[in-house]
């Protein structure tokens, strides 16, 4: 698949990976001491849903757009609550100026403190120049024109010593998913007290399970695999489905998941095929 990503901001998919890695932040932020966000594929930071790409798809009416108009319970309301105050503005058409949809990098700006810092990997050069229009004065963060897969080895262990590592590729290659496992192995080993959040789309579970597979019987020790479905996945057509791996994970944010994933799968799943999974890979 191509996940370009003017074309699927603020879909079900971003919601989702948007609200986990918020979750995440935020738990980083209860201790003083500094941390680090690497981002391996940060993208150009913002996306305006009602422009020409994004309205193409509209994806983002049936994700952020749904979640919007649904009333959550009131524990999940009090954990999305923080991603809504940084995303919601930006499907009000009518807003004067229009607000952006932050991707991850400007969710992850808008949280961390003076004393903190983030990397942001940014290959494609369109994508890399418009990242540091937005966030290039920004003293905390470091904008690098690379390909994250490359480049993350490089960055860890961070010397602040906690932090959390997105992998987000836009799975343009079959083999992206077992790249991102070599990838996430190979800096789990120089940082082995980091988080790791890994992102992927579910075109065919069963292919999914079998690169999963690999981890189940791996090093890591505490890996949990959070999904979400939406409707029924297929090899064509849109993505329907996806799921996060989070090594090292805070400790509350399995509670919190079940709380959260019922939530979006009624909030923006189909009701025949919404399904939501929470489970540990290794560990717990």
């Amino acid at each position: 698949m191509n996940y370009r990503h003017e074309f699927h901001a603020g879909n079900f998919a971003d919601v989702f990976k948007h609200i986990v890695l918020t979750r995440i932040l935020l738990h980083l932020l209860k201790k003083e001491t500094a941390f680090r966000y690497i981002d391996t594929h940060a993208g150009s930071g913002f996306y305006d849903l009602f422009g020409e790409e994004a309205e193409k798809t509209a994806e983002w009416r049936a994700g952020l757009g749904k979640l919007i108009d649904h009333d959550a319970p009131v524990a999940a309301r009090n954990l999305i609550e923080p991603y809504l105050r940084l995303t919601a503005p930006a499907a009000d058409e009518a807003a004067t100026p229009r607000r952006l949809y932050p991707g991850s990098p400007a969710i992850a700006a808008a949280l961390l403190r003076p004393q903190d810092r983030m990397i942001c990997c940014e290959l494609h050069p369109k994508a890399a120049q418009d990242l540091q229009s937005h966030l290039g004065r920004d003293r905390r963060v470091k904008i690098i024109e690379i390909d994250g897969f490359t480049g993350l080895n490089a960055f860890v262990p961070p010397v602040e010593r906690r932090g959390v590592v997105l992998i987000d590729p836009a799975f343009e290659a079959r083999d992206d998913l077992d790249r991102s496992l070599n990838v996430l192995e190979s800096a789990w080993r120089k940082w082995s007290t980091g988080i790791f959040l890994l992102w992927y789309p579910i075109k065919d579970q069963r292919e999914v399970e079998l690169s999963l597979k690999r981890l189940s019987a791996g090093k890591i020790k505490r890996i949990l695999r959070l999904e979400l479905q939406i409707a029924e996945p297929t090899p064509v057509g849109p993505l329907a489905a996806n799921g996060l791996l989070i090594v090292n994970p805070p400790f509350p944010l399995e509670g919190e998941s079940e709380i959260i994933l019922p939530f979006l799968s009624q909030a923006m799943g189909e009701d025949a095929f919404a399904r939501h999974r929470i489970e540990w890979l290794a560990g717990e």
